[in-house]
């Protein structure tokens, strides 16, 4: 059972909903993300997100577009971005890491060389935005001798057939996508998105993870009502963004930010036990 596995099943026995943070590798500076990661676990984070900086991240809003800018003038690559994870794991060997971000950087790696280099650096899972399924027939089959789950999205435009397809070949959990648009773009209507994570439960018993949207305790709480896990990123991404000439600060006002959704969630999953 994959670390992701686990971490699902342990939170579903103590009956609490996960809480995925996503920051960008190397933004703002490559020796921040490290303390920054550890920073996040303290602060309630059960798996992290870790973007791979990319020149055109075509899903992400104007927030994460500036972090990968940042993170690509300190020249960050796919294999700096693995050697934080390693550096990570001389600490922390438990919370799960899934690399987040686009086909182009792995490709220029290879799909073997990739999986190799990131189940030695301790990697559990990685989303690639822009391979569609069909298309990660070769990709899927490398990460599972690897060890590593694919994690895929579904979006509010995915249609029920499609659905059936993600869910087949998915591994680890499911990231459904709350709004039709960028990272960061819009407010997310919970009624709708309950309404697809129902139709997605028809198909599947691997955990829902819901994304997009989610800006502070009361959307993640909202979330936490009706989904298995809440991913957010362009909330603490800003952050991160606000505290670039003031390192020092940076570590615990993300974490106070992510403590604060923490709570939220905790407090709602109380209330339905």
């Amino acid at each position: 059972m994959s670390r992701i596995s686990q971490c699902f099943e342990k939170l579903k026995t103590d009956g609490q909903t996960a809480l995925i943070p996503y920051i960008t590798a190397g933004d703002p500076e490559p020796w921040v993300t490290v303390p920054l990661l550890h920073a996040l676990v303290d602060a309630g984070a059960d798996i992290i997100e870790l973007g791979i900086p990319f020149s055109d991240p075509m899903s992400d809003g104007p927030v994460i577009q500036k972090a990968c800018e940042r993170a690509l003038k300190n020249d960050v690559s796919i294999k700096s971005v693995l050697t934080m994870v390693k550096k990570f794991r001389e600490k922390n060997t438990e919370t799960p890491i899934v690399l987040m971000g686009y086909a182009n950087p792995i490709e220029a790696v290879g799909y073997a060389e990739f999986a190799k280099l990131a189940q030695e650096a301790g990697v559990d899972g990685v989303l690639t935005v822009d391979v569609p399924p069909e298309e990660s027939v070769e990709f899927r089959e490398i990460m599972d001798q690897h060890d590593i789950d694919t994690i895929y999205l579904v979006a509010p435009t995915t249609s029920a057939e499609r659905m059936s397809m993600i869910a087949s070949f998915a591994r680890g959990f499911i990231y459904y996508v709350s709004i039709k648009g960028v990272t960061g773009s819009a407010s997310l209507d919970v009624t709708e998105v309950n309404d697809k994570l129902s139709m997605l439960r028809e198909r599947t018993d691997l955990p829902l993870g819901v994304g997009f949207g989610i800006r502070d305790g009361k959307s993640a709480a909202a979330v936490a009502e009706i989904a298995d896990a809440v991913v957010v990123g362009s909330t603490l991404v800003k952050c991160i963004e606000e505290h670039a000439q003031r390192l020092e600060e940076l570590p615990a006002a993300v974490a106070g930010l992510l403590a604060e959704m923490r709570h939220a969630i905790n407090a709602r999953d109380l209330a339905k036990a």
